[in-house]
């Protein structure tokens, strides 16, 4: 009888047990803070907007940079305001399960044959902006309601010249594009190279480019044009990934390390570089151009997007980085409120 008491004693004792763990459990969600941020995320929104992508616990870097809180005002672009995204790489594979209809324009100035994507870098870099979202399938790009254009400027082994990158700029901003993702770069300036940025932001559209992986603050181009927005890139932690460029001529970081994505043959996979970083900013950027508007009468919204971008980031505490780490929900907030 006793041993029998002693054991309804201990259940009972672990059964509270149990029961007071799950109501600290309660009390004290874990709540994400980006390092170097002075912002936290808003666990609640992000529970609230948790997509069915089955991949999408894989995409640390979207709640590092308040995506999740951002698509409670917008997830691109509405019907009544088309926003196209030109990716000029080594193409996209437009067949892609979670990339399905997103392709609405492709050209090629590479030299080589196919417009497909062989080398697998354009699809990663397509699927972080805009690959489908709550389709149970794969991932969700930061702006999911956006279209993309297939800009072929890469080969087949990954390489190009600075005369392609300037005609696609050139043909994607005719075509309609207002954010323009160059996860390329190159070491020497280039004139031509330089005009096709400037046509770009007078004609009302946003160039992002990626600072490059060679670890120094040695300058990139087109990254380092003014008219440019330069991005580096950061780990989970709020460190600078590892080889990320940086400098004084950097304007803002993104995430940049094990980024998983979407890769040919309906394939997914992680990889690293400021490329990436890129893809996260020209993310943001399809956000804002779908609720900006013309506050300074300037004939374009380009400046304000920009802007909100810039001025609305989390501040990290290593130098070189910029702005600091895009945010957006906080640019998101800043735009709609100068709409009101």
């Amino acid at each position: 009888m006793k041993f029998l008491l002693l054991l309804l004693c201990v259940a009972i004792i672990l059964t509270s047990l149990l029961v007071f763990q799950g109501v600290i459990a309660d009390l004290v969600s874990p709540v994400c803070v980006a390092e170097g941020s002075d912002m936290k995320n808003d666990t609640a929104s992000t529970q609230q907007n948790s997509p069915s992508d089955p991949y999408f616990d894989r995409q640390w870097a979207l709640g590092s940079v308040n995506i999740p809180q951002a698509w409670l005002v917008t997830e691109g672009s509405p019907s009544e305001k088309d926003v196209l995204v030109a990716v000029l790489d080594t193409g996209i594979d437009r067949d892609h399960e979670d990339l399905a209809g997103k392709v609405v324009a492709e050209v090629n100035f590479s030299d080589s044959r196919g417009i497909d994507d062989v080398y697998g870098h354009g699809t990663h870099i397509a699927g972080i902006i805009a690959a489908t979202m709550d389709n149970d399938i794969g991932i969700c790009g930061v702006a999911p309601s956006c279209s993309i254009m297939n800009v072929k400027v890469a080969d087949d082994r990954g390489k190009c010249g600075a005369g392609e990158i300037a005609d696609g700029i050139v043909w994607a901003v005719d075509e309609g594009a207002r954010v323009v993702n160059i996860s390329l770069r190159l070491s020497e300036p280039w004139k031509e190279l330089e005009d096709a940025v400037d046509y770009a932001w007078e004609h009302g559209a946003i160039i992002i480019a990626a600072a490059g992986n060679g670890g120094s603050s040695a300058h990139q181009y087109p990254a380092y044009y003014d008219k440019c927005i330069a991005v580096t890139g950061v780990k989970e932690d709020g460190s600078r990934a590892p080889l990320a460029s940086y400098g004084d001529w950097v304007d803002v970081a993104a995430p940049g390390y094990q980024i998983y994505s979407t890769l040919p043959g309906d394939e997914y996979g992680y990889k690293t570089g400021t490329s990436q970083a890129v893809a996260y900013v020209s993310g943001v950027a399809a956000l804002l151009y779908s609720i900006a508007v013309d506050s300074d009468g300037d004939g374009r919204v380009n400046d304000e997007v920009r802007a909100a971008m810039e001025s609305s980031c989390q501040q990290l505490e290593i130098s070189g980085m910029g702005h600091g780490l895009v945010d957006g929900e906080r640019a998101v907030e800043q735009l709609k409120s100068q709409s009101f």
